[in-house]
């Protein structure tokens, strides 16, 4: 049996291929043509007129004034009463599990498994495009999950944004992000044989990076402080060691990964810029050093500023442990304060809202929070979400602006954003990669 089985393939591979002799048709492009009322292709500069946007294949293949009359066989979408402008990106998410609705969460924790987060996270993918979020930053969850679900968007089984996933947060013994917090004992030591995102020392830090990375992270979260969600009464200050973060830092830098760090405290937000993370979540407690650190070093912020507010409102109603009032009440009186400083200060901000806090599909509420309470300006702020963002992922020559030769993930709102921001909240059209995610009928 064996030499006939060799036989077989040493005669097939003897035999010229079919497709060889034989060319398979090639499949004409997709195109499409977007006719768009106001057209922001590039956040930071002024709106165009009536445009066109010619869609080839998934990609923006051209920009034309007015509205342009669809070639043959061109599908058409007629936007043209409606202001148009790059799909939004999220920076901070966490889309597995049930967002936003922590009583839910607490009720189900012990009798729900990993398929019920994937499935659950799949309906918050699909709100999340839904609100015009076209491309997200996942940072934690489970990272075979979020893996999984990344994977599933990317091949089109599942209906979701273009997902850059850090896989479970890499947190100290004890810290924010140890699910072994709060547990009692004998749920701890069950929980405790697949822990493998706690560090202690730098050598363990190197460890807990390289099997996130091995996990399938494109990102590495630290959590570099304490945070509001745990259930523990440890408070907001710092977390690891200098010497700890540095050697999570050089490890996923050198593996080709960027880091976010979560941080609340001004001690631990200096300690991560000193180590050399990339972007600052949160950032609730920040001073004048802090600010000369961030421009000295290039680091982004990330503001989250709908996380206190549905964090503090969530605990005041008793749906939270008692232990995460008076944190999340402090991060919310800070941050505010804070933020306006950095923003007047020069500090570069990159849009995220940590939803799951809050709840998946509300996403664009964060802009207003934005222009009432930091003092953004509309466009500022929607920047932050398109051409700043895109930057923070390595990705400004893919997505972030509506160009020739980028990804055609385009959005539409009834009027200006840059009158009224609140209208990213009610978001009309969404395409994703070339495809109509969301029609204007919905």
């Amino acid at each position: 049996m064996k030499t006939i089985f060799l036989a077989a393939l040493m005669a097939a591979a003897a035999t010229p291929a079919l497709a060889q002799t034989a060319p398979a048709a090639t499949a004409a492009p997709a195109v499409t043509y977007i006719h768009a009322g106001a057209l922001l292709d590039r956040p930071g500069q002024a709106p165009r007129g009536n445009s066109t946007i010619i869609v080839r294949d998934g990609k923006i293949a051209e920009v034309r004034d007015g509205f342009v009359q669809p070639e043959a066989g061109a599908k058409l979408v007629a936007l043209n009463d409606k202001f148009v402008l790059p799909g939004l990106i999220d920076l901070h998410v966490h889309l597995l599990g049930i967002g936003g609705d922590p009583m839910r969460a607490r009720l189900t924790a012990l009798n729900t498994e990993r398929a019920d987060d994937l499935l659950y996270g799949a309906g918050n993918a699909k709100a999340t495009l839904h609100a015009g979020f076209t491309t997200v930053r996942d940072l934690g969850g489970e990272p075979r999950g979020i893996r999984a679900l990344r994977d599933a968007v990317e091949r089109g089984d599942v209906m979701g944004p273009t997902i850059v996933n850090a896989g479970t947060a890499i947190s100290v013994t004890g810290g924010h992000g140890d699910p072994l917090n709060g547990l009692a004992e004998p749920y701890a030591h069950a929980v405790a044989q697949t822990v493998d995102n706690t560090c202690d020392g730098p050598a363990d830090c190197v460890r807990a990076t390289r099997r996130q990375v091995g996990l399938g992270a494109q990102v590495i979260k630290i959590t570099a402080t304490g945070g509001v969600l745990s259930n523990v009464s440890g408070g907001l200050g710092r977390a690891f060691t200098p010497e700890e973060m540095k050697a999570i830092v050089d490890t996923a830098h050198g593996l080709g990964r960027k880091v976010a760090a979560h941080s609340h405290a001004a001690e631990g937000t200096k300690a991560a810029l000193t180590a050399g993370v990339d972007t600052i979540e949160h950032g609730s407690f920040i001073d004048d050093e802090t600010i000369a650190m961030f421009k000295k070093t290039g680091a982004y912020l990330v503001p989250t500023e709908i996380a206190p507010v549905a964090a503090v409102a969530q605990a005041r109603a008793g749906v939270l442990p008692p232990a995460v009032l008076p944190k999340a009440e402090a991060a919310a009186a800070a941050m505010q304060e804070s933020h306006r400083r950095a923003y007047k200060a020069g500090v570069k901000f990159a849009f995220g809202t940590d939803s799951g806090v809050s709840k998946h599909g509300e996403n664009g509420q964060e802009f207003a929070l934005l222009v009432d309470k930091v003092g953004m300006t509309p466009g500022d702020a929607i920047r932050s979400a398109t051409v700043t963002a895109a930057e923070v992922l390595g990705q400004g020559n893919v997505i972030g602006t509506i160009e020739p030769g980028k990804t055609a993930d385009i959005i539409a709102v009834d009027a200006s954003p840059l009158g009224d921001v609140r209208q990213l909240e009610r978001v009309r059209f969404v395409m994703h990669k070339g495809a109509v995610a969301k029609p204007l009928a919905d």
